[in-house]
């Protein structure tokens, strides 16, 4: 029944395995996310199109159409309501669809939108058409990611506890990939359009090799070990427990069984938690994740990819500037914020320090609106250097890998053991909550700047 008892996990494949389908969750999002100048690009009227051709990145205001100008709130708008939504529904549909539909026909269906994506590259649309559909598209990619991570989680849920950090991690380096695929691209190709066949190529390939890890697992002894006994390990004690009974009612006088039969008290898992009454235990981390994810989501990256260097158009740091300095930093210091949970947890789950601590990120919020955010109308700019941006985008991501685990952490440790799964899935919904009005209020942001 203990892990020393059972089958090890030989060469950490199985480790290995959900590392990579934890990077399959995200990367669909970051490579769309990545990869907005090309949907920019697109998206040019037609009468501007010969005056773009001849510049790395879209100029200024009077140059941008309104999909352009709004694309990133879209874009940001039609990937975090279809996450909430349908991370609320696989909570309902879970127990109706087995596990092994929901996780590979996610992926598969993921796979064929990016194909669909990459053969896009080369089809010539209007820009309201080609918008409708990368905005549909966004929305079946996250649909479909919602409960591909749920079921992943819940998966994970059927071995040991250290299982969920390889999730995690892989979730984290998926940003860096998808940032580091892009810089490649753009380096190669120099942002032409067909560069970026080979951009949504590459995710087809990461989206095939999940599909083939997934194949793969259950084949692995260590998992199946554990998957089994998850599902039997209460009939089966029970059962012990009965058998036990019976002879011991054979061997004793009638009347003595009450004594000697001592029935360890088990928590039926029939038995279903108040989700009001867990929910008052860990509130604090619930709204703190919330906060957390509205505030990051508010402004990335529907204002910080807006950001321009101060360099120049004509230099070539322009071509990278916001792939560097926006996503592929942003990615690589939220993932260190993350593995920084594994070496300390400062403040406490008790301590009132954690969530004065998120309440004081609503501060980038003001700072990122007076970099150099183009186009603009009302605020100025206060922080035109890059280094100022980059400063920001270093602290700003940090925090936010660093408390969001903090708290995600926390909140199941705040309830009985047995509340715990229970505690987990509120605190994941309260993060997707946090993902979706970080959104609706994106668009606040810009109309304010």
């Amino acid at each position: 029944m203990t892990t020393r008892d059972g089958p090890q996990d030989r060469y950490k494949a199985v480790w290995l395995i959900f590392f990579i389908l934890g990077l399959g969750t995200l990367l669909p999002w970051n490579f769309f996310m990545t990869a907005r100048q090309y949907f920019i690009d697109r998206l040019a009227d037609p009468q501007n199109t010969s005056c773009l051709s001849n510049q790395t990145s879209v100029g200024t205001a009077s140059e941008l159409s309104y999909l352009q100008s709004m694309f990133d709130n879209f874009m940001t708008l039609c990937s975090m309501v279809p996450l909430l939504i349908f991370t609320c529904l696989n909570s309902f549909i879970h127990q109706r669809i087995p596990q092994q539909i929901r996780i590979s026909g996610s992926l598969v269906a993921i796979g064929l939108v990016f194909l669909i994506t990459a053969i896009m590259v080369k089809v010539t649309m209007e820009p309201l058409p080609f918008f409708v559909f990368t905005m549909v598209s966004i929305v079946f990619i996250n649909s479909f990611g919602a409960m591909l991570q749920g079921s992943l989680f819940g998966l994970a849920g059927l071995l040991p506890a250290s299982y969920t950090a390889p999730i995690m991690s892989g979730q984290g380096l998926a940003g860096i990939f998808a940032a580091l695929a892009m810089i490649i691209s753009i380096s190669i190709g120099a942002q032409q359009p067909e560069s970026y066949i080979g951009y949504f190529t590459t995710a087809c390939l990461a989206i095939a090799l999940a599909i083939f890890s997934y194949i793969l697992l259950p084949r692995m002894d260590f998992f199946r070990y554990y998957s089994m006994k998850d599902k039997t390990e209460y009939r089966v004690y029970n059962a012990e427990l009965e058998t036990k009974r019976d002879l011991i009612k054979k061997d004793e006088p009638n009347g003595m069984e009450q004594n000697n039969s001592k029935i360890i008290p088990v928590h039926n898992p029939d038995e279903k938690p108040s989700v009001i009454s867990i929910f008052k235990k860990l509130w604090v981390m619930a709204m703190s994740v919330c906060l957390v994810f509205t505030v990051t989501i508010g402004v990335f990256p529907s204002i910080t990819a807006k950001v321009s260097t101060t360099l120049g158009k004509e230099n070539k740091w322009d071509l990278y500037f916001i792939s560097v300095s926006c996503f592929l930093i942003f990615n690589v210091f939220d993932w260190t914020g993350r593995s920084l949970t594994a070496l300390f947890t400062w403040p406490g789950k008790d301590s009132c320090l954690l969530p004065v601590m998120v309440v004081l990120r609503v501060i980038f919020i003001p700072l990122f609106m007076l970099c150099n955010v183009q186009p603009r109308n009302h605020l100025p700019v206060i922080f035109s250097h890059d280094a100022w941006y980059i400063i920001f985008m270093i602290f700003f991501s940090i925090s936010n890998g660093y408390l969001a685990s903090l708290c995600m952490c926390f909140g199941p440790k705040k309830v009985l053991a047995h509340e715990a799964e229970t505690a987990g899935a509120i605190m994941a919904f309260f993060l997707t909550l946090g993902l979706a009005l970080g959104a609706a209020i994106s668009f606040l942001f810009q109309i304010l700047i």
